[in-house]
Formats: C-alpha cells, sequence, structure tokens
C-alpha cells in the first residue's frame, strides 16, 4: 500500500448510463487532478451491464493530456457493487475519493480535500455538496428547502458520510470493510459503510472547503420526486441502523425504536403539513410533507418494508 502522504490518489465516479454527465464531469475532474502535486487518476466506473459509457470515456481519455483515466465495467447492478469495484481497482493507491457523475468540483477541491487529511489523520474526509438546478424551482420546493445539505466548520468530527464527495484513507479502511451490497439498489450503502467505520474508532472529519456541485435536472424538481426521495432516505437510514444493531434483543428493540420515531415523524409532518393548507404557508405544508415522507419510509424499515428506489428493468 502506498504512503498516504504521497502516494497514488485515485478519483472514482461511478456511472449508469449518464453520457451527457460524463462529458461534462469528467474534463472538470480531470482538470483538479493536474493541480495537485502528486499522482492522480481518475476511474470511472460504468455499472450499465451493456457497458455504455465505455467509448465515450476512451474519447475523453483521448482528449486528456496525462492520460490518466481509468475505465472498468462492473456489469453487476448496484451502487455497492460499482462501489466495491472501485475498492478493488484500487489497490495500488493510498486514498480513493469519491465523486458523483453529476457533478463538477470547485476550483481547489481536490487540494482542500488532500490538504484537511494531511492535517488531521483522519481516516475520512467529507466535502461539500451544493446544488445547481438546471431549472428554478418552484415556490413550494424552495420553501421546502429540500435539496440544502449540511455545512460544517472544517475538521468538524462527523459520524455518517455520502459518497458524493467523499475521501478514505486505504490504509485506514479495515479488510472486512466493503459496501453492503443488501443496500445496493435501495442507496445507503455508504450510510452503511461510514457508520461501520465511526463504531470501527476510523476518525471522520468535515471540509467545508472542497465544494463539489451537484447538477439537478428538472426531473428531480417535482414534488413526488422530493417526496420519494424522503420516504426512501427514512427507510435506508433504519434499515441501517437494524443491520448495525447485534441479532436478537436489541436488533427487535432498534426495530421498536424506528418504529416509534418513524410514527413520531408522521404525526408531527401531517400535521405541519395540515397547518400549512390552513395558513397557505408553503414552507410548513412542504416541511410537513417530507416529515411525513419520511417518517413512512422509517416504519417500513422498522417492519421489514425496503424501498428500492434504484430498481432496473
Amino acid at each position: 500500500m502506498a504512503q498516504a502522504a504521497d502516494g497514488l490518489v485515485v478519483v472514482a465516479m461511478l456511472t449508469y448510463r449518464r453520457l451527457d454527465d460524463l462529458a461534462r464531469a469528467v474534463p472538470a475532474f480531470l482538470a483538479e487532478l493536474g493541480t495537485v502535486d502528486r499522482p492522480a487518476r481518475l476511474l470511472v466506473v460504468d455499472n450499465d451491464p451493456d457497458g455504455s459509457a465505455a467509448e465515450a470515456v476512451a474519447a475523453l481519455a483521448d482528449d486528456s493530456a496525462d492520460h490518466c483515466v481509468r475505465y472498468v465495467h462492473e456489469p453487476h447492478p448496484g451502487i455497492a457493487a460499482g462501489r466495491n469495484r472501485a475498492l478493488d481497482d484500487s489497490t495500488d493507491a493510498a486514498l480513493l475519493v469519491f465523486v458523483d457523475d453529476d457533478e463538477h468540483p470547485e476550483p481547489g477541491w481536490l487540494a482542500a480535500l488532500l490538504d484537511t487529511h494531511r492535517r488531521t489523520g483522519a481516516g475520512v474526509v467529507a466535502g461539500a455538496v451544493v446544488s445547481a438546478f438546471d431549472v428554478e424551482p418552484d415556490a413550494w420546493l424552495a420553501a421546502g428547502r429540500f435539496f440544502d445539505r449540511r455545512r460544517l466548520p472544517t475538521g468538524t468530527p462527523i459520524d455518517v458520510a455520502a459518497t458524493n464527495n467523499l475521501l478514505l484513507d486505504l490504509a485506514q479502511l479495515p479488510d472486512d470493510v466493503r459496501f453492503d451490497e443488501a443496500f445496493s439498489l435501495t442507496g445507503g450503502s455508504d450510510t452503511m459503510l461510514t457508520r461501520t467505520l465511526h463504531r470501527r474508532g476510523v476518525a471522520m472529519v468535515w471540509c467545508d472547503e472542497a465544494v463539489v456541485v451537484d447538477r439537478v435536472p428538472a426531473s428531480r424538481l417535482t414534488r413526488s420526486w422530493v417526496l420519494a426521495r424522503a420516504r426512501r432516505s427514512g427507510n435506508s437510514a433504519v434499515r441501517v441502523q437494524v443491520a448495525l444493531a447485534p441479532p436478537g434483543p436489541r436488533r427487535w428493540w432498534v426495530r421498536a425504536e424506528g418504529l416509534g420515531r418513524g410514527a413520531v415523524r408522521v404525526v408531527g409532518g401531517a400535521g405541519r403539513a395540515a397547518v400549512g393548507r390552513l395558513t397557505g404557508s408553503a414552507e410548513h405544508h412542504a416541511r410537513g410533507r417530507r416529515s411525513l415522507a419520511r417518517g413512512q419510509g422509517m416504519i417500513g424499515a422498522a417492519t421489514g418494508s425496503v424501498v428500492a428506489e434504484y430498481t432496473r428493468p
């Protein structure tokens, strides 16, 4: 394993039938790789069984002066399978950074991640994600702040993170910790992995200067999409908690706890949504509907129901 201080950095980008997004994301992240004084490679993991991104990535690699683009095909469906393929293909790396194919980095993104890792020695460094919209969200969506994400002072300890902007120090990653494929078609495998690392004592910190911009297409700027996402996120959050609990009474207690917290969200969310409708407050109505949907997902997880957002034909 290369030394984290100067070894290879691999930036891994999973993709599934998003050729237009790749055409924007690959050059943008390649430009960032060129700003750091250490070896770096962009790894594109194509999770389409048909390997539809192969030609596009080859063309983008040919256009790169440094040719530091690697394409791999992971035909087994699911986000966790793609993430594990990135781990398997990065055994020569010191650091593995996960990003999404519908993002682009702000200038200095990679340098900020690496600097925070160097200064803190943390095994996991998470960066900020901000949204840019293809079309302006309507008043209800804007009031609900559905696309706002957390921002924390750099160096703040965290206990969970997503892989949309995430650095892993591979030397600190236990050999038996991988992305759980039980979450492949539901989302949540990144939550499962980072919560497991936190429980194992791996230090995790925030870097607020490492910013990527997430492009939100018009298809996601609908009430049905954001409420379905809230339901799924509530479902996967409780499923992770159940999976992490030891079998037996403790696991049943975690299920009961999830059921109770979900019920509180459903009742409180329904009440807030009703107040919003009666008073004409888009904020109360939108936030209440979101809380209600998340609570429904939590109740489903506690009772054994799975929300599979990423099911494929």
